[in-house]
């Protein structure tokens, strides 16, 4: 069952290197990585991992208005932080004496009764200061850092892993949580309410204790259905300043934490890039997404053929998860609000299904026989058997030789057939590839005392020197 994950926001004033130290967290090459697609987060959101933990980042730089007075731009981002953030990392610049501005950061900081770490940023240039000179701050953990020359990246992140839990996926009976997902008034709030309403037994109704982000726990044919009601997402360009940012982060948690999510769009205003977006972070986290067109009811200009017109071209638009059901809703007249809970159920199922291995391989050799891999000469991919290996998203893993050869679209071409023979509508599959050569050659370097080659996070260090060059 899904866990919300630990968020750490970095705060100051402006130019002490907020954002170039996030930036290093997020693709520093040391067991740093950063899994979210940066395109939807604008600079300012990044999902980091490090040993056993993972954790959201928050950037707070560019939230300060310049046409705000100091103090009150600054309470605002304290505030948004600490509601929002399980750790505030504040950041000072090491150049320059603690001023009355970085003095009333760490005073607000600090008063909102989260662990506090102070950042000393830019040690490696002349001048910089030595860290009793920022102990007037308060602050009582103060770690010296260089985001140019990743400097203290690693003591930062070893102590935030000792502040927050580890990433655990934690069992929660048989709650099924499902998120209210999309654009600002697309009609979130007013089926949530219908949904809460729809059903006699409901067990608990307590706004959540982030801001914007409400729940209700409803019991339908015998399970528990939580379902959260998240602030409306808007497109990086016209997210405003403070509480705006921090609602982008609040609607990533609530995809995080939920099992499946009901993407909401307007039947005014249909397939924006940002709802695709949407749909992409969904479907990278693993998570169960159903497609629902909300405010059928005031449709512009429809009649009995409008639903059969506008179904192909939401698909089209959609067409990188062709698994997720669509279906067409409205608050007002209680149309397939009902099913929306019975598609819960349908998909949470299909989520937690675990097949036979000998099922799979039955089905993976029938694939391979009607239709073999491609290759190069002599290094044929061979495709020798499959287990599963997870629930919630489904994972399968497949053992062979020469897999490095396998075509994106043969891997498509494995996935159609797992969904048409095992019925995975409204869940992403995942697959993963286990060449048995390099397992093999792993076995002899480790005989030998040497480490590892893992060629995928070879490639990913590659992929980040690159990025920061």
């Amino acid at each position: 069952m899904a866990s919300k994950l630990p968020t750490v926001a970095i705060i100051g004033q402006a130019n002490v290197g907020k954002s170039s130290l996030f930036n290093r967290f997020v693709r520093s090459r040391q067991a740093v990585v950063a899994k979210e697609a940066g395109t939807t987060r604008d600079n300012v959101l990044g999902k980091v991992s490090y040993n056993d933990h993972t954790f959201w980042l928050v950037d707070t730089a560019g939230l300060k208005d310049a046409a705000d007075a100091f103090e009150a731009s600054i309470q605002e981002q304290i505030e948004e932080a600490a509601a929002a953030a399980d750790v505030i990392m504040v950041v000072v610049d090491g150049t320059q004496y603690a001023s009355d501005q970085d003095k009333l950061v760490a005073k607000k900081a600090l008063r909102s009764k989260k662990p506090v770490l102070l950042l000393v940023n830019k040690t490696d240039l002349a001048g910089s200061l030595p860290s009793d000179e920022f102990k007037r701050l308060g602050i009582k953990e103060i770690i010296r850092t260089s985001a140019e020359h990743n400097t203290g990246i690693e003591a930062v992140l070893q102590t935030i892993t000792s502040l927050i839990p580890p990433a655990t996926d934690e069992p929660a009976g048989d709650m099924i949580r499902v998120s209210l997902i999309g654009r600002p008034n697309v009609g979130k709030s007013n089926l949530f309410n219908v949904l809460a309403g729809k059903q006699q037994a409901i067990v608990a109704n307590v706004a959540g204790t982030t801001r914007d982000v409400n729940r209700v726990a409803i019991r339908y044919k015998g399970k528990t259905i939580e379902i959260l009601d998240t602030a409306g997402m808007r497109k990086p360009g016209k997210q405003e300043v403070g509480i705006e940012k921090f609602s982008v982060l609040r609607t990533l948690q609530a995809i995080e934490e939920s099992d499946i999510c009901f993407l909401l769009m307007e039947a005014n205003e249909l397939n924006t890039a940002l709802d695709q977006r949407l749909a992409g972070i969904i479907d990278e986290a693993g998570k169960g997404l159903v497609i629902v067109v909300s405010k059928w009811d005031i449709a512009e200009g429809k009649d009995e053929f409008t639903r059969d017109t506008i179904a192909p071209k939401i698909a089209h638009r959609f067409d990188f998860v062709p698994w997720a059901p669509l279906i067409f809703t409205s608050s007002v007249t209680g149309q397939n609000v009902t099913k929306l809970f019975d598609l819960t159920l349908e998909i949470d199922g299909r989520r937690l299904q675990e097949l036979k291995t000998r099922k799979l391989n039955d089905l993976l050799q029938s694939i391979v026989q009607k239709h073999p891999p491609a290759g190069l000469k002599n290094t044929h991919p061979r495709l020798r058997y499959v287990v599963q290996t997870d629930t919630s998203p489904p994972w399968f893993v497949i053992h062979g030789s020469n897999l490095k050869f396998v075509h994106w679209s043969y891997k498509r071409y494995i996935e159609r057939n797992f969904r048409e023979a095992f019925d995975y509508a409204g869940t992403p599959i995942k697959f993963s590839f286990i060449d048995e050569h390099q397992v093999k050659d792993n076995k002899a370097r480790i005989a030998a005392g040497k480490e590892p080659i893992n060629k995928a996070k070879a490639k990913t260090q590659r992929q980040s020197q690159k990025q920061e060059k």
